[in-house]
């Protein structure tokens, strides 16, 4: 009995020891097809290799200074069905944002072990939806209802950008926070698996959305 195909994955990071570095860690594990380390460059080696899995980081030179939002965006027509996780030094609601709505699947920092990352590259390729543990916490809280943080009388902050979501937006959201698949999503909503990715791309995360309160 063959064994199965390895995961094609591509690695996207300006910094090359820490590229080299995570190429190491994932090597006995996936295919490693391509690295980069700027916007045009990413964009040539995705449209050639056409990546399963592209792990993206959000602060890469070049382009238009777009970073891994850029990539994304640029390569999607070159390679439609690759999927991509951020993996960023960053925590920050912008640079969370900017990925998320240009349609990366999910978003883990540079903190993250080894073998989680491998579990996060085969989750994405799957399917799921993967965010580090404070981001994940970040999305439970602005889907399922749960106040995002206080003012210090215990009232819930507004969120106008949340509010602004269509209740298809919002649903498919609370599904993906409760760790539904896309396809599981789709299911679940009567809806194709594009439509559901179409509207995850939709949703804008702004900094005001990102408040969680303290540990």
């Amino acid at each position: 009995m063959s064994e199965p195909e390895k995961i094609r994955v591509a690695v996207v990071d300006d910094h090359e020891m820490f590229r080299a570095g995570v190429i190491a860690t994932l090597r006995d594990s996936f295919d490693i097809v391509g690295q980069a380390a700027d916007v045009p460059g990413s964009v040539a080696m995705i449209a050639q290799t056409k990546p399963q899995v592209v792990l993206l980081d959000v602060h890469v030179p070049g382009g238009e200074g777009g970073g891994g939002a850029e990539i994304l965006l640029k390569s999607r027509p070159y390679s439609p069905t690759t999927v991509f996780l951020a993996l960023s030094v960053s925590d920050a609601p912008q640079d969370v944002g900017s990925v998320i709505r240009a349609g990366a699947r999910g978003y883990v920092t540079k903190t993250i072990t080894g073998t989680d990352l491998i579990s996060s590259i085969k989750q994405v390729h799957e399917g799921y939806a993967v965010f580090s543990p404070k981001l994940a916490g970040f999305v439970l809280s602005a889907f399922q209802g749960a106040p995002l943080g206080g003012d210090g009388d215990g009232a819930p902050i507004r969120d106008e950008e949340l509010d602004r979501l269509s209740a298809r937006e919002q649903e498919v959201m609370r599904l993906i926070a409760r760790g539904y698949t896309y396809k599981e999503v789709a299911a679940e909503l009567f809806i194709s698996i594009k439509t559901v990715e179409t509207h995850v791309s939709s949703v804008r995360f702004e900094s005001s959305s990102c408040r969680t309160a303290p540990s």
